[in-house]
């Protein structure tokens, strides 16, 4: 063995002796505000992931709704239709139409459970009934509508219109009613729809007002109608002096074929006419034919009417309602105010002959328009109002004629009547009467009547063509007293 063998093995180096830790006499410092207890506390610990949780459930809501709003945006359209529209009431007429029911699920998901009505009356002519009974007879048809609320239409399979009828709280004005839209969703697919759903509906209320028309009148700051749509009058049934009609009628066609040759000269697209003469002569009834004639509607301003401001004026008829006549009756009303001012120049708040004068023909007047004024005293307009651009045709409509007389008979007693016998005997008793103003009689006296006259005369005969001849000296003007007696007059029959 070498002497290396012979070294003993080298020991490990002994091991470090043991420190004693002493704590320190200072306690470590605590953290800002006391955070490490707060956290450290379990109940703390909870709450704050409570709370974590509860935030993150209410940021993904918010997400939620807004993608959900986003989504709608995207796939949804809708429209909004006012009260003051045209259209609300077509609308809401197509909406109460019958429609066909689908399956189950669509039968319950269209089910309307908030209904409105809608009640219109008429009488019904029954010629078996006795005149004298107070029952008449009553005819009453009931619409029934979605009311208000949110309702779900199925216009045809697979097509779902979504309908919100909403009542706001602001009033309006004229008449105090609260204003109301209407709102229909519709899949932006479908959008298409609308088209067919403005066009349906609005020949719905085509065929409603056939042979009818609409009358409007000013409230206000807006026109309505004035009662339900009447039977149109025929033109026929308004008996003038011959030629008179049939060139007014002729002078209204020609302006509206004319349309193109106004724009093409810069020419203000509108016309105006005034009928004057005596009362009861047919001013009024001829321009009532006239609108069922030409299938217009009828828009009648009272000048005379307190609250009509010259501003009032302006914009009602720049808002006037389409395809109508505008009627401005007893127009020589409205020169009171022009002749009757207090000293301060403050005549009441009415419409003012210059605010007539600027609505008819100047900077606030409207366009594609049809002007009647009507009075019966021309000659209190002043000439500024009746010069042309504000009055293009001036028409008098007088007391009757023998012509007029005439043709009124046959309109009443030409089927029982046959051979005129009964029409010349009635003409010759007004011409002995001197009711025509042109006898050669100088005892006759030269008086005139008026066709209202002799139209309640042939009403209170209906089928007595003697009895209207026998009548005939009621026609007479009478000046009426307080004392006069009421005998022997003419009373037209309800």
């Amino acid at each position: 063995m070498s002497s290396d063998d012979n070294q003993p093995f080298p020991l490990p180096p002994p091991p470090p002796p043991p420190t004693l830790h002493v704590p320190s006499s200072t306690p470590p410092s605590p953290s800002l505000f006391g955070l490490d207890v707060l956290f450290s506390n379990p109940v703390f610990a909870g709450g704050m992931g409570l709370a974590g949780l509860g935030a993150a459930a209410a940021f993904s809501r918010r997400a939620a709704i807004r993608g959900v709003e986003l989504l709608r945006r995207q796939m949804l359209v809708n429209v909004e239709i006012s009260k003051r529209d045209p259209s609300y009431n077509w609308v809401l007429a197509w909406l109460a139409q019958p429609r066909e029911e689908g399956g189950f699920l669509a039968r319950r998901i269209t089910r309307i459970r908030n209904l409105a009505i809608t009640t219109s009356t008429r009488s019904i002519n029954n010629a078996v009934q006795d005149s004298s009974s107070s029952d008449r007879a009553t005819h009453a048809d009931f619409r029934v509508q979605p009311g208000f609320g949110r309702h779900i239409i199925r216009h045809r399979p697979g097509v779902y219109i979504g309908v919100n009828r909403e009542k706001a709280s602001t009033a309006q004005t004229a008449t105090g009613e609260p204003h109301e839209t209407l709102t229909l969703t519709l899949l932006w697919m479908h959008r298409h729809v609308l088209s067919e759903l403005f066009t349906e509906a609005h020949a719905l209320s085509s065929r409603f007002h056939q042979g009818k028309t609409v009358v409007y009148t000013a409230k206000r700051m807006e026109w309505m109608a004035l009662g339900k749509p009447r039977l149109k009058r025929p033109l026929g049934s308004v008996i003038l002096d011959a030629g008179v009609k049939e060139g007014l009628v002729a002078d209204v066609r020609e302006f509206l074929a004319a349309r193109q040759w106004y724009t093409d000269r810069g020419v203000p697209y509108r016309r105006g006419y005034l009928l004057y003469g005596p009362p009861g002569t047919g001013k009024t009834s001829f321009i009532q034919a006239l609108a069922g004639e030409l299938e217009y509607s009828v828009a009648m301003i009272n000048l005379s009417e307190v609250g009509v401001t010259d501003d009032l004026l302006a914009h009602l008829l720049t808002q006037q309602p389409e395809k109508s006549i505008l009627v401005l009756e007893d127009v020589d009303a409205a020169l009171v105010n022009r002749k009757a001012r207090e000293p301060d120049g403050y005549s009441g708040k009415t419409v003012t002959f210059s605010g007539l004068l600027n609505a008819l023909d100047g900077l606030a007047a409207g366009e594609d328009r049809i002007a009647f004024l009507t009075t019966n005293h021309v000659e209190r307009l002043d000439p500024a109002l009746i010069r042309p651009g504000r009055v293009d045709m001036m028409v008098r409509i007088g007391e009757a004629t023998r012509f007029q007389a005439a043709e009124m008979w046959d309109r009443y007693y030409g089927d029982i009547d046959l051979d005129k016998s009964g029409r010349e005997r009635f003409i010759k008793r007004l011409d002995g009467l001197g009711l025509f103003g042109d006898n050669a009689d100088p005892a006759v006296p030269k008086r005139h009547t008026s066709t209202a006259a002799i139209q309640g005369l042939f009403q209170f005969n209906k089928n007595d063509m003697e009895g209207a001849i026998n009548m005939a000296e009621g026609l007479i003007p009478r000046t009426f007293e307080a004392e006069d007696s009421t005998e022997n007059n003419i009373k037209s029959p309800a």
